[in-house]
């Protein structure tokens, strides 16, 4: 499955399993086994580089267990076919989500008006709250 330029993940990579799903469907989610879990090892996939593997790692942390599979299911559909359609298209999406490097943050400092305007709103408030304590005669 190529994701992106220099993100290719095999299909010997992935271990689909197959259940059988509840949800909408009757008798016919009931009787076939249409529910698709798809096994990925994260760390062990040489297609995808050691930068794009970290931040995978890091945002879907939730979604990886002990092993270091990723595991992702679905059984939205009555059709096996859809349902692996779209398990393969949530990868998809996930390995789009962390293939750009996140922009680095260049840091600034306020400008002078912000800064007086928040001196003012300060000084405001603070008038406010000396109004409200008892007058001593």
């Amino acid at each position: 499955m190529e994701v992106a330029p220099n993100i290719c993940v095999e299909d010997s990579e992935l271990r689909l399993s197959f259940a059988r799903s509840g949800g909408p469907g009757g008798q016919h989610v009931n009787k076939t086994s249409s529910k698709v879990i798809l096994h990925w090892k994260v760390g062990e996939s040489p297609g995808v580089s050691d930068a794009v593997k970290a931040r995978f790692l890091k945002q879907y942390h939730t979604r990886i267990n002990d092993e270091g599979e990723l595991v992702i299911d679905s059984d939205e559909s009555r059709s096996q076919h859809r349902n692996r359609e779209i398990v393969l298209e949530r990868l998809r999406e996930m390995l789009l989500a962390v293939a750009k490097p996140p922009k680095r943050r260049i840091p600034t400092k306020p400008s002078k008006g912000s800064r007086k305007r928040r001196r003012v709103k300060r000084e405001q408030h603070s008038k406010k709250k000396q109004l409200r304590k008892k007058v001593d005669f």
